[in-house]
């Protein structure tokens, strides 16, 4: 004769009986949240993980590709006498001369502050560009080149400038970092275009103009 067990594996069916016994609603366990590491999600590298490390590698690989160098000194056309006077009459026609850039340019690296004319020549050629993954892509290498802490060339924003650029990196634009530009700007202006005037470099160039304008005629 059956015991009451027997009976009752019987009566709902081998495999209904086997399997486990169901939980009540109040006994079930809620779904688990899908983990989520959220150094994973740091667009900004300022963490360590694995996953941004390989990130911040393959930036360095498309560095050269991604934002176009400055041309040096020799690409350069050399500037006329008109054009070199011209740069001391307003900071703004000296950063509208390719030529009067690179000179500038050289100036800032002997005063180890070359990476305010890199900074605003990237987010020049942002501006420029018009495809959307291009703009995503170029604002995320000027961020970690020049916004970042962790850059070695790091400009000087303030916190105002920092807040707003990292609210706008949610959805980056070709205008993501124009405060950020007008403020290093502004920066060159008034601190590194006084001594640039006054520098070996810029008086040479303007003794070369009249000689080089007798010799020719």
């Amino acid at each position: 004769m059956p015991t009451p067990h027997e009976a009752e594996k019987q009566s709902t069916g081998p495999e209904e009986a086997d399997r486990p016994p169901s939980m009540s609603s109040h006994d079930a366990a809620p779904p688990a949240a899908p983990s989520r590491n959220p150094c994973c999600l740091c667009w900004c590298c300022c963490c360590s993980c694995s996953w941004n490390e390989e990130r911040r590698r393959a930036w360095q690989a498309s560095r050269e590709s991604k934002l176009q160098p400055l041309p040096s000194c020799e690409v350069c056309a050399t500037p006329s006498p008109e054009e070199v006077q011209s740069w001391a009459q307003s900071f703004d026609k000296l950063m509208h001369s390719p030529a009067g850039r690179s000179v500038f340019r050289a100036f800032l690296r002997t005063e180890y502050s070359e990476e305010n004319m890199l900074f605003w020549l990237a987010c020049e050629e942002l501006k420029a560009e018009a495809n959307q993954h291009m703009v995503d892509e170029k604002a995320r290498l000027i961020y970690e080149d020049y916004v970042s802490i962790l850059s070695p060339r790091e400009v000087s924003l303030d916190s105002r400038v920092r807040e707003g650029i990292n609210k706008k990196m949610q959805e980056p634009s070709a205008h993501t970092f124009d405060d950020a530009q007008l403020q290093i700007y502004t920066l060159m202006h008034r601190d590194s275009y006084p001594r640039f005037l006054s520098s070996p470099a810029y008086r040479a160039l303007l003794l070369q103009g009249p000689s080089r304008s007798s010799s020719e005629a």
